[in-house]
């Protein structure tokens, strides 16, 4: 697996495909891999005649692990995304994000939006402008001996998550307190690029997608049917949306 140095920071990548670029960001806990490869999305995109790059956020999957919460700040993992953009000498791609990494996305298109042709934030809605989505109290769930002493359900479920993904538990609970940052809706409002808002109608930690659209100008609203934060990313609708968006945008 390709890798490349951002600072100190080794960040692994993959690159597949031909044709115009996309990046893609994953979501807290999981990996390139478990957010793209497993659920078609790298397949699904390919096929459609796209160059796929997606990268292991800092402290996730292959990329290097740090324990200081504010190595996690979202503005600094979005310069992740804009080195490995740098790396491969692109100048301008689509980036998709899903959960935290939707918030990634959301920071490099504010910061950068000559190297953002489009942005598509799924599992992100208007938390991303009014609270955060996801409960600090995951870190602590993170930092107990076992499963067994994890017993809050959303808590739980993450503890599992990343067991189940063979992540660094101390990295991870370092990100958690990290990257909590908000859009203020002046910031909001000042994205310009193109947006795609795609969120499960059954998901409880987004927050709303229309409330979101009503901040970020012109931007699109997806809705992804009977879906909840977990089973949306790989959802049928949620992937036809999105290229359907990817094309009206070309």
């Amino acid at each position: 697996m390709p890798s490349f140095k951002h600072g100190d920071v080794e960040i692994a990548y993959l690159d597949e495909g031909e044709g115009e670029p996309i990046v893609l960001v994953h979501g807290f806990a999981s990996n390139k891999e478990v957010n793209w490869v497993q659920p078609g999305w790298v397949s699904f995109l390919t096929r459609a005649g796209r160059r796929v790059i997606a990268l292991d956020d800092r402290g996730h999957g292959a990329s290097t692990k740090l324990y200081d919460p504010a190595d996690y700040h979202s503005a600094v993992m979005a310069e992740d995304v804009r080195a490995l953009m740098d790396h491969l000498s692109i100048p301008q791609a689509d980036v998709m994000g899903y959960s935290m990494g939707a918030r990634i996305t959301a920071f490099l298109a504010l910061k950068h939006p000559d190297r953002v042709r489009s942005a598509i934030l799924g599992g992100l809605g208007v938390k991303l402008v009014e609270g955060v989505g996801l409960p600090v109290s995951i870190a602590t769930a993170l930092e107990a001996r076992s499963l067994a002493d994890v017993t809050e359900p959303v808590e739980r479920l993450f503890r599992m998550f990343a067991e189940q993904t063979r992540s660094d538990l101390k990295a991870l609970a370092a990100c958690m307190r990290g990257s909590r940052q908000m859009l203020t809706p002046q910031e909001a409002a000042n994205i310009r690029v193109p947006v795609l808002i795609a969120v499960g109608t059954k998901d409880n930690i987004a927050g709303s997608g229309p409330d979101l659209v009503k901040f970020i100008p012109g931007s699109r609203c997806l809705d992804i049917p009977g879906r909840d934060h977990m089973l949306a990313v790989g959802d049928r609708v949620f992937k036809e949306g999105v290229l359907a968006f990817l094309q009206r945008r070309r």
